[in-house]
């Protein structure tokens, strides 16, 4: 009797649970079609909202956010839950208007997913706490500090090149592994000053750990369940783990730099005993900075360290590995790709490329913009408005999340003449056209702080792969499988097939 009375409690508590979900649903469906006049999108259900639409396999989410596209025009709303909503934009002005602003530089709610491992550093953090950590971390991307980090570049592109090697003459293979590799021994080399030879040692706990922090991030970006449930999953413990071992090594760096720091007195001494000119890694010149003229404590320094190993590891190696595919899936364009690399240099296979020689690849500049237009690294950018505003008639209540759908802007026949085609040369007529329509890199207050540092990384590992290896299509050679997880993967990996330049 006791358990039978207990259940109709249960079941009475859960219907009325579902009642007040229902109507709160219908509260909010009826205020957001009175607010969001201009902005359209289909019936949500009162318990998934849209979700049951998006209840494809991962490589079809574009092609089911085209659909909306097509039906709605250049942005609408889904609802991701019953209560909360989605405004998708593809719409160039009102991009503009989100991006210029500092009132819009607050991240939507799925980068707390990122919290545990790299804190509230700059990618991360809002308000006063963002702007002081930007204004402090900009000057370490000066140009001249930059041009430190080329011989890393080099040094670590030469190993990719000898891994790429074992693979020439093979009718396919997914040349994205190695190429995740090569972008992660770069960064940890450049932000920590500390190689970990991963193209060498793929199998370490530190690399391991690494890929398994992007993939639960991942897949809790795409869990409804995740805010209730994810402490009972066994993702949960793996990013235990995974962040034990990640912590651990990023600490155990800081400790030896702050030693070295202490021991040498003269901070302002950057040359060695011979003269010549030392290499300081970011987290050297973290060491050295202060905000209200106070140093950094050492979570600060942590959090930025392990933001600067996110944000620099997986965007470029997506660049990277889409261009190589673009490269030879279009033969005209690699080869004048390669003529560039014949005029800058003499020796293609043995030559040490220098900033100057960087600078000169203009073709392979465009090469890259273009990739990122058709391929941008981070596909959707998300915000969360702080403060209502109006635009077109339309009013974005407070705490709506805005989706910046950039890889829908960059595919836009609105946008781009033939927007489907690889044309690296159209980057040469859009000159005094509107700069947000092409926003690989964001744009406006919260633009990426690394642009040039990884702009000269593409460009140094790519003419590398170019001067030595003729890239062609795979075979055989699967349609991309694209899919937009933290960053822009290709579901089926990044095919192609390499022969050697003689």
């Amino acid at each position: 009797m006791i358990a039978f009375v207990a259940s109709i409690i249960i079941i009475s508590i859960a219907l009325l649970f579902l009642i007040v979900i229902v109507v709160l649903h219908k509260i909010t469906v009826r205020k957001d079609s009175k607010c969001l006049k201009n902005i359209k999108g289909r019936k949500p259900n009162a318990l998934f909202g849209n979700m049951l639409d998006f209840a494809v396999p991962s490589h079809k989410l574009f092609e089911k956010t085209q659909e909306f596209l097509d039906e709605f025009g250049s942005n609408f709303v889904i609802y991701n839950g019953p209560l909360t909503r989605i405004v998708f934009i593809t719409e160039v002005k009102l991009i503009e208007h989100i991006l210029s602003s500092t009132q819009f530089i607050e991240k939507s709610d799925e980068y707390e997913h990122l919290h545990k491992w790299i804190g509230t550093g700059l990618l991360t953090s809002g308000g006063l706490k963002w702007k002081k950590r930007r204004r402090m971390i900009t000057p370490s991307f000066h140009f001249s500090i930059l041009d430190n980090f080329v011989d890393v570049f080099e040094n670590v592109g030469d190993i990719f090149v000898k891994k790429l090697e074992e693979h020439v003459d093979k009718p396919s293979f997914d040349i994205y592994p190695t190429i995740s590799l090569c972008t992660l021994d770069i960064i940890c080399e450049t932000a920590m000053g500390t190689p970990i030879n991963a193209l060498d040692n793929a199998s370490s706990d530190y690399v391991r750990s690494v890929k398994t922090m992007c993939k639960i991030v991942t897949d809790r970006n795409f869990s409804p369940l995740d805010r209730r449930f994810y402490p009972f999953t066994l993702n949960f413990y793996r990013e235990q783990f995974a962040l034990k071992v990640l912590h651990n090594h990023t600490d155990a760096v800081i400790d030896r730099r702050i030693k070295e720091f202490r021991v040498n007195s003269d901070k302002s001494s950057e040359t060695n005993d011979c003269g010549i000119k030392k290499r300081m890694a970011f987290l050297d010149l973290l060491l050295r900075s202060t905000i209200d003229g106070k140093s950094l404590t050492r979570e600060d320094i942590r959090e930025e360290v392990d933001t600067f190993m996110f944000e620099g590891h997986d965007t470029t190696s997506s660049a990277i590995g889409f261009a190589l595919y673009s490269l030879a899936n279009n033969p005209l364009v690699q080869q004048k790709a390669l003529e560039e690399q014949m005029e800058i240099f003499k020796d293609l296979k043995n030559a040490r490329a220098t900033m100057a020689d960087l600078q000169n690849m203009k073709y392979l500049e465009l090469v890259i913009k273009e990739t990122l237009r058709l391929y941008p690294s981070v596909p959707i950018l998300g915000r969360r408005v702080k403060k209502e505003f109006e635009w077109e008639n339309s009013i974005f209540p407070k705490d709506v999340h805005l989706a910046l759908f950039t890889y829908g802007c960059h595919r836009s026949d609105k946008n781009y003449e033939k927007p489907l085609e690889f044309i690296p040369e159209r980057f040469l007529e859009m000159d005094g056209t509107n700069p947000f329509k092409y926003v690989p890199f964001s744009a406006g207050p919260r633009n990426c702080i690394g642009q040039r540092f990884a702009l000269l990384e593409m460009k140094s590992t790519i003419s590398k792969v170019l001067r030595n290896f003729k890239l062609l299509p795979a075979n055989p050679n699967p349609e991309l499988m694209l899919v937009p997880e933290i960053i822009l993967v290709s579901k089926n990996g990044i095919n192609v097939c390499l022969k050697k330049r003689v």
